[in-house]
Parts: structure tokens; C-alpha cells; sequence
């Protein structure tokens, strides 16, 4: 009797620098049938990131890349993406900008999540921000990488009340766990 053979999933990369809290949540994602993305690489220029741990876990390949010599690294992991066959990259916290070549070379394949309602509040210290501006909202968005920071097309948002006792740390929270549900979502939106 044949195998009943599920959908192709697409191969993804995801880079990270730091906990890769949301990693974890897509390489659960990957695993139900519904989703057709597969992680199969993890990339981090912070050889210290928590979320490395995942790799061991999951097994999954990982690989830390020093980010010293841009444009040369740049090409490094390119080809390395290239000689893996990888068809998505996923931004998940990564620290790092990529080059415009690097961007031009994956062009649409790239996608990020960030903690605000983009175009508000691009870069770093989202929640601050928020705060400080006596903004009603915040949340986060899934977008499309372009070489200029965060303003690639938008593909989902979520909404999150910002109450008068919320630091960024509560804030940050709140956001996280709609980051979680957000992220494999546009991932599904984007390949289906």
C-alpha cells in the first residue's frame, strides 16, 4: 500500500539573537499538517542566544555567523541558504540589518515580526515609545523585509490595549503572546 504523502512543505530559515521565544512557537506551528512551512535551519550571529537550545531539541541545523565583515558574511550565508535549499527566511528578534543584497537576492522571501503597529514606532524601544506618546494602542506586525528598516509591505497586525499601569516590560508581554499567534498565521497567509 503507498504512503499517503502530505503537502511540500516549504523549507524555512529562522534567525535569531536572543531567547527565540518565538522560534519555539513556529517550529511548533511547522509540525501540524495545516502549516506548510518546515524549520530546518537556525541562524544566529550571537552564539549565546538562548534559543540555540532549540536546535539541539528539535534537531535542527544550526549555525552562528560573526557578524564582523558585512558584505562578506552576507554572501557566506547566502550561499549557505542557497546549498540548503531554504525558501523562507523568518526574522525572529535578529539584531542585525541585512545588506541590500542579501535582501535583493531573497527579494519577498523575507519576512520579520515586529513589537508595534508599524509604520509607528520603527527600530528599537517600541514599547517605550508607546507608552511615553500616551498611545491608547500598540501590538505588532508581520512584514516584508526591504533594505529600508521596517517598512516592508504589511502582511498582518494585532492590536493590543495599552492600559495605564503597563511598563514596556508588561507591555512587552502582552505583545509577545499576540507575536505568537500572529507570526505562523502570516506565514500560512503568505504560502497558501
Amino acid at each position: 500500500m503507498k504512503k499517503l504523502i502530505g503537502p511540500k512543505k516549504v523549507k524555512t530559515a529562522v534567525f535569531i539573537s536572543g531567547k527565540g521565544s518565538n522560534l519555539k512557537n513556529l517550529i511548533k506551528f511547522s509540525r501540524f499538517k495545516k502549516y506548510p512551512f518546515s524549520i530546518n535551519l537556525i541562524i544566529s550571529n550571537n552564539k549565546k542566544a538562548k534559543g540555540l537550545k532549540y536546535s539541539k531539541k528539535y534537531n535542527i541545523e544550526k549555525k552562528i555567523i560573526k557578524y564582523d565583515k558585512k558584505l562578506k558574511t552576507d554572501k557566506m550565508i547566502l550561499n549557505f541558504l542557497i546549498k540548503k535549499k531554504i525558501e523562507l527566511i523568518c526574522l525572529a528578534g535578529f539584531m542585525k540589518i541585512l545588506s541590500k543584497n542579501f535582501i535583493k537576492n531573497f527579494k519577498g522571501k523575507i519576512i520579520n515580526i515586529h513589537p508595534s503597529l508599524l509604520p509607528k514606532y520603527k527600530g528599537l524601544n517600541t514599547h517605550l515609545r508607546a507608552i511615553k506618546n500616551n498611545d491608547k494602542f500598540s501590538g505588532c506586525t508581520v512584514h516584508h523585509v526591504t533594505s529600508k528598516l521596517d517598512t516592508g509591505k504589511i502582511i498582518l497586525q494585532i492590536k493590543v490595549k495599552i492600559d495605564k499601569k503597563d511598563t514596556p516590560e508588561t507591555l512587552a508581554k502582552k505583545i509577545l503572546k499576540k507575536e505568537h499567534l500572529i507570526y505562523p498565521a502570516a506565514i500560512k497567509k503568505i504560502l497558501n
